[in-house]
């Protein structure tokens, strides 16, 4: 059962991750990169942080891993990420010709993976993702569930 043994360790910790960004008051949303069951980039999400809305921690992780390999091809690459990429991030998986996309839990506001785009398996795009979803989804959405809870909590107590 190796594959998917190694996807429930590497989504782990992509749950670790996004539990960082939880504590530091971002969208809790991590992902890591493997290549050859070899860890080449772990990040979360760092908007709030940066005041840049492409830092998502699927772009972050894609970036340092293209830096690390020189190559900005992907495509022995599987990104692990807690919640369904948006448009964005699937746009840039496609570009960065990414071989395989775990993800956590459904996005269904923003997800284009398969809740409301199917970006990354649209045969009129040049290259296609192969994708897993719903590993360990229910930590996943119970994580972004509770920090969407405690920023209403703070809103009403202001």
């Amino acid at each position: 059962m190796g594959k998917v043994d190694s996807d429930l360790d590497f989504m782990r910790l992509a749950l670790k991750e996004a539990e960082e960004a939880f504590n530091e008051g971002e969208v809790p949303v991590g992902a890591v990169l493997v290549v050859h069951n070899e860890i080449i980039a772990i990040e979360r999400n760092s908007r709030e942080s940066t005041f840049d809305p492409t830092n998502h921690a699927e772009i972050s992780v894609l970036r340092e891993a293209a830096g690390k390999i020189k190559n900005w091809r992907l495509t022995d690459a599987t990104l692990y990420v807690t919640k369904e990429p948006c448009v964005m991030c699937a746009g840039a998986m496609v570009n960065a010709r990414l071989g395989r996309l775990v993800y956590g839990c459904d996005d269904t506001k923003g997800g284009a993976v398969n809740s409301l785009y199917k970006l990354l398996s649209d045969k009129r795009l040049n290259h296609q993702v192969e994708v897993v979803s719903g590993v360990l989804e229910e930590e996943c959405a119970q994580l972004l569930k509770r920090f969407f809870e405690s920023l209403r909590s703070k809103s009403l107590n202001n």
